[in-house]
């Protein structure tokens, strides 16, 4: 803060050293020993912070429990990926030995592995200022990688970003690694927007990651592209997430299914990246939708994370109904969480539904919604869904619901609908993000701007990195993962064959 007390933002002096700062430390190349043990050190620390849980709670209106449940994710991802580099097969160290005798000409020896770009700039998100926050996943998967991270503060939750940055930047110093490993910097008030910009145009920074609206993401990722010399921006920004019910299934547990969805579509004030904004459905699905009535109708304002989200929502709300083709079927607002002084952050959970044509001809339908709704497209038939599929913009996850003799009918369903997501879910709920190898976090645009990568889960560690091949290279002048008798005896790929140390 100012002397005054009220929020600053970085100033251009500011953002350049802390770059600079960044690249130094990147040069100073910290051991993986230490890296691992920095994540470690952080995840206790947020772990045992005596007031980081009420902080989030004032500056998101979440629930504590809601908010536990987020930090035991954010420093099981800080271990996660200190365990994974201390293993050490993340590099996908790649080893194919010379043969000077080989004809009619010489085999070289070749030898390749993963390494890290250099500094990152982390943009995180307002609805999960922990898991992709401060230190959420792109910073501890930048981290583990090697590369030094300067994440720019998020307005909506200042205080807890200061309070997560302190406890990162303790955690880097003991560790031993070099300052500016980690640089935290300011960004509210009328130089938030210029402070990004910045960060993404500087010529030390090499990657950039981002969760956030779309018009944020595509800005970000062109000023990354303008540079003289382009840099990637890793971009999560809007979903959709369609649920399709197939007949089946909504005549045998067509209550269940609606409440599942229900609870799905107004989690966190809806202000999840994964809830269900589209529901297909067919006329056997009477029950489901009764059940997501009920579940809208008794559901209380919400106390969004800003005024400025609210009213997006509102706005939101009013486009689509505005469009034609779309009522709403049922509203919340009786007993709201929000309590006095909360108006201008409140949201009213809110239930549409809309005829098959009217999705099909009214763009604004197809469109995330960032608040507690969703949208029931009513169809006359199965067979319909592959018209809805065949509009959707790309999103992170597509759910299926179906009976066990209706799945071999539904192939095609999959299908197509696996080319428009990047997680495929039976029977489930979009919500509820696995921190595990096997998670895929991503989707074709707009969901994110690069499907070829994930937000979440081991694999992450990729983006931040990329492949040096060493030809014929001295052994003194190889990374230690690539050097024959590798004493860490990590698993590498050996003349074709997986094999350890």
């Amino acid at each position: 803060m100012d002397e005054a007390g009220s929020r600053r933002a970085a100033t251009a002096d500011e953002v350049d050293r802390a770059a600079w700062r960044a690249w130094e430390a990147f040069d100073a190349a910290p051991p993986v020993d230490a890296r691992a043990r920095a994540l470690d050190l952080a995840a206790d620390g947020l772990d045992a912070h005596p007031t980081l849980v009420g902080t989030v709670c004032e500056e998101t209106a979440y629930a504590a429990p809601r908010v536990r449940t987020e930090l035991i994710r954010t420093s099981n991802q800080l271990r996660a990926f200190a365990a994974l580099i201390r293993e050490g097969s993340w590099v996908e160290a790649t080893i194919d030995h010379g043969d000077p005798a080989r004809t009619p000409t010489p085999k070289p020896d070749l030898r390749r592995m993963l390494l890290p770009l250099g500094p990152v700039g982390v943009f995180g998100a307002s609805n999960f200022p922990l898991a992709y926050g401060v230190a959420g996943g792109d910073t501890s998967g930048a981290l583990a990688a090697g590369c030094p991270v300067i994440v720019k503060e998020h307005s909506a939750q200042p205080r807890t970003g200061e309070a997560i940055a302190a406890v990162v930047e303790d955690a880097c110093a003991r560790a031993g690694l070099p300052p500016g490993f980690f640089v935290y910097l300011p960004a509210s008030g009328e130089r938030a927007i210029e402070v990004g910009l910045e960060l993404v145009r500087h010529p030390r920074v090499r990657a950039v990651g981002f969760t956030g609206s779309v018009q944020g993401g595509m800005s970000l990722a062109r000023a990354a592209s303008e540079r003289p010399e382009p840099i990637p921006v890793y971009a999560e920004m809007g979903s959709v997430n369609p649920v399709f019910v197939l007949p089946g299934a909504a005549r045998s547990r067509g209550a269940a299914i609606g409440a599942m969805l229900g609870a799905s579509a107004t989690a966190s004030g809806g202000q999840m990246c994964t809830c269900p904004g589209l529901i297909f459905v067919t006329p056997q699905a009477d029950a489901v939708v009764e059940a997501l009535r009920g579940v809208f109708a008794s559901a209380g304002l919400v106390t969004m994370l800003t005024p400025r989200t609210a009213s997006l929502f509102a706005e939101r709300l009013a486009d689509v109904q505005q469009a034609g083709g779309a009522r709403v079927v049922a509203r919340g607002g009786e007993g709201g969480e929000g309590g006095e002084g909360d108006a201008a952050r409140a949201g009213t959970p809110t239930l549409l539904e809309a005829g098959l044509d009217a999705f099909l001809n009214e763009p604004t339908l197809r469109e995330e919604c960032f608040g507690p709704s969703t949208i029931v497209v009513r169809c006359e038939h199965e067979r319909d869904f592959a018209r809805g599929v065949g509009v959707l913009p790309g999103s992170l996850t597509g759910s299926v619901f179906a009976d066990d003799a209706e799945w071999s009918g539904a192939r095609g369903l999959v299908g197509a609908l696996r080319e428009r997501v990047g997680r495929l879910i039976f029977n489930g709920v979009p919500t509820g993000v696995e921190v595990v190898p096997a998670m895929n976090h991503t989707g074709p645009f707009p969901a994110c701007n690069r499907p070829d990568t994930t937000a979440v889960g081991a694999y992450s560690i990729r983006r931040w990195c990329r492949p040096v091949c060493f030809q014929n290279a001295p052994a003194g002048l190889l990374p230690e993962e690539l050097r024959d008798g590798n004493p860490r005896g990590i698993w590498r790929l050996v003349d074709g064959a997986r094999v350890r140390g």
